[in-house]
């Protein structure tokens, strides 16, 4: 029996949301061998979502559209489709009315957000982010490589080295975050790897890192922006 998808989950964008991966539960999709954590959703099988999606080895999705675009980091693993093979840290961007049929070979885990595209954002995007140059950030000990920029929104990778602590600031527009390794913090808490967060426009925060250091996804300005709609 297909498990029916939540209508609606964190789809209050105005709350300050905290999902460690410690309360990860994992639903199945309509394909066998691929089953989601979903993070935030608005809508049924076809929505505005935020999800980490995980591929058992040698399963496949069907070909499908994106009628909204497709945004993905490869965590772990392979992911696959007949333009190509992304490795763990690929980042891809899949624009509104593009199609493919995705796979993976060895299995992967992917983060994946659909329908938060603004009209007019058409690039593809394919980053190899093993390869791409790090950049200074506004601190000592911050190393930023940004992934993508379109109206306002800004996605990038964050490295932050130990003992690292960044200015009290806002977000006018919202910030996402996905700790990819390490422990994140600030005042409000600790948030190791697998930790998703979603802080709402204009939410401030002071945030640093202690021994471990971390590395972090960041979108922000997303939160109250226009995007193509299901």
């Amino acid at each position: 029996m297909q498990m029916v998808t939540p209508l609606n989950l964190n789809d209050d964008f105005s709350r300050r949301v905290v999902a460690p991966a410690t309360d990860a539960a994992w639903a199945p999709s309509p394909q066998p061998g691929v089953a989601r954590r979903m993070l935030d959703r608005v809508g049924g099988e076809v929505a505005r979502a935020t999800s980490v999606v995980r591929y058992a080895p040698n399963s496949h999705f069907e070909r499908h559209f994106h009628g909204g675009g497709e945004e993905i980091l490869v965590l772990e693993g392979v992911f696959s489709d007949e333009s190509g093979d992304y490795p763990a840290g690929t980042y891809l961007r899949n624009p509104p009315g593009s199609a493919h049929a995705p796979f993976s070979r060895e299995g992967c885990v992917l983060l994946v957000k659909l329908w938060q595209f603004a009209p007019g954002d058409t690039e593809t995007v394919r980053i190899d982010t093993r390869a791409e140059p790090w950049r200074a950030g506004l601190v000592p000990g911050l190393a930023v490589m940004p992934l993508h920029e379109f109206d306002g929104v800004s996605t990038a990778l964050v490295r932050w080295a130990p003992q690292t602590r960044f200015n009290t600031h806002a977000h006018p527009g919202g910030e996402e975050i996905l700790v990819l390794e390490g422990l994140f913090q600030d005042e409000a808490g600790d948030y190791p790897a697998g930790t998703w967060l979603r802080s709402p426009r204009w939410s401030r925060h002071t945030p640093f890192t202690g021994a471990q250091g971390a590395l972090i996804y960041v979108k922000v300005g997303h939160l109250g922006a226009e995007f193509l709609t299901p």
